[in-house]
């Protein structure tokens, strides 16, 4: 506890507010413990009981975690924690961001949307016809049909349509470990958070059905490219994700497939097995993030649902945007340079995974920017990582369970430097068990 920043508060919601005020100045850093229930009770003259709302109020809305022993502390990341740019010191190689080499992005700015940029008025915005007819084809290319809508990407999809689906305080069942900024967004929107454990062909269906059968009213699950691991949901996991569906008809169940047009691994559609669904497939990771866009095929109710929630808000995603997608979608050498890069992106992420391999470490990305690594000692892996020249993530941030591990970006790894990353990640980890 900083002794710059003093918690006050009579009541659980002023000392609920108190803190949030101390994480959003930046005063109660991320990480930073939290008094005791009983010492800050005694030091602000109120009930034991009266702190320990508080502290429920703020774990509720993600600003907190209980770490058992380890007390209350402020998480790594929330709706009120600053934020800033990634710092990678100088002299060490970038293998923490987990974003796209900008080097393979197209260049968007040579594209030549089709459309007049006029004045319309508030009832005439919407879907672009002819992007909805563009994705409908790469959908059920895939394998999937429903009614089809357009986000501000894929986190928009997510937020409005749980928003549409389920109230504050139920539960989502999410992969663990899990994609960090999915996960804070649902704590800040005031979800609860179940974690479902993963490999490498996806969710794990038993834990799925456990976590559906003690109460979780929606789940979400990555196709491919699953961050942090690379995951990528397999043939036979996927039937077996949707028989346990099929046995919870009420869950609703979101698939994201951010890594689509990337990917060098079939899809294997899970979402439809549920009455009320959505697949969100982004476009940052292909063209990049500035072009924040998402199609989303959903069942009906839910589509009108989704819709009907963006109709209240900000209306509908700029058709200035969705025709640069068009744009994208149809350009010939834009097309070629995403195919490219998805064959670039394979050969980075095999070529550390099959040095690691080589080394006696396994780990389970097939797809994606990233690998998962488990380790004795995250924290002493990651400065010895540092120290050797490689900034890595850390895996806690990732984990319900506070996983020992660290994520390695291959996203700017050239398959060349591999084998000298390899061996630095082997002397760091220290003698691990590997993935389970």
């Amino acid at each position: 506890m900083s002794v710059q920043y003093q918690i006050t508060g009579t009541a659980a919601t002023e000392i609920a507010a108190s803190v949030e005020a101390g994480v959003r100045a930046g005063r109660l850093a991320p990480g930073r413990t939290l008094p005791p229930v009983r010492k800050l009770a005694a030091d602000l003259g109120v009930a034991p009981g009266t702190v320990a709302s508080a502290y429920r109020r703020l774990r509720e809305r993600g600003v907190v975690e209980t770490g058992g022993r380890a007390g209350t502390f402020v998480r790594q990341r929330s709706a009120f924690t600053p934020t800033g740019t990634l710092t990678v010191p100088s002299g060490v190689r970038d293998l923490v961001s987990g974003e796209p080499d900008t080097d393979l992005l197209p260049d968007l700015g040579a594209l030549k949307p089709g459309v007049d940029i006029v004045h319309g008025n508030y009832r005439d915005g919407g879907p672009c016809p002819d992007l909805l007819d563009l994705a409908r084809d790469r959908f059920a290319a895939d394998g999937v049909r429903g009614e089809l809508t357009v986000t501000s990407g894929a986190l928009d999809a997510f937020e409005r349509g749980l928003a549409a689906r389920l109230e504050p305080g139920d539960t989502v069942a999410v992969e663990e470990p899990t994609w960090a900024n999915g996960r804070d967004l649902l704590l800040s929107a005031g979800y609860q958070v179940t974690p479902v454990a993963i490999d490498g062909e996806g969710p794990i269906a038993a834990e799925l059905d456990a976590a559906l059968a003690s109460g979780a009213r929606a789940f979400i699950l990555t196709s491919r490219g699953q961050n942090p691991t690379g995951a990528a949901v397999s043939e036979a996991r996927a039937a077996e994700l949707r028989e346990v569906v099929e046995r919870h008809r009420g869950v609703f169940v979101i698939e994201d497939d951010h890594w689509a047009e990337l990917s060098r691994t079939p899809l294997r559609f899970v979402a439809d097995a549920a009455e009320h669904w959505m697949f969100v497939r982004s476009v940052s990771k292909p063209y990049g993030p500035d072009l924040r866009t998402a199609l989303v095929a959903a069942d009906p109710d839910t589509k009108a649902r989704l819709q009907g929630r963006m109709a209240l808000g900000h209306g509908w995603v700029s058709c200035i945007l969705q025709h640069f997608v068009i744009a994208a979608w149809t350009d010939e050498d834009t097309a070629a340079r995403v195919r490219h890069a998805g064959r670039v992106y394979s050969e980075r992420q095999a070529a550390l995974r099959d040095a690691l391999a080589a080394r006696g470490i396994d780990t389970w990305g097939t797809s994606g920017l990233n690998l998962w690594v488990p380790v004795a000692d995250e924290t002493a892996a990651v400065v010895s990582l540092r120290d050797a020249g490689y900034a890595v993530a850390p895996g806690r941030g990732f984990s319900f369970h506070g996983a020992q591990a660290i994520r390695v970006s291959t996203a700017r790894l050239e398959p060349e430097a591999a084998p000298a990353v390899a061996d630095a990640i082997v002397y760091a980890s220290g003698p691990a068990a590997p993935p389970v």
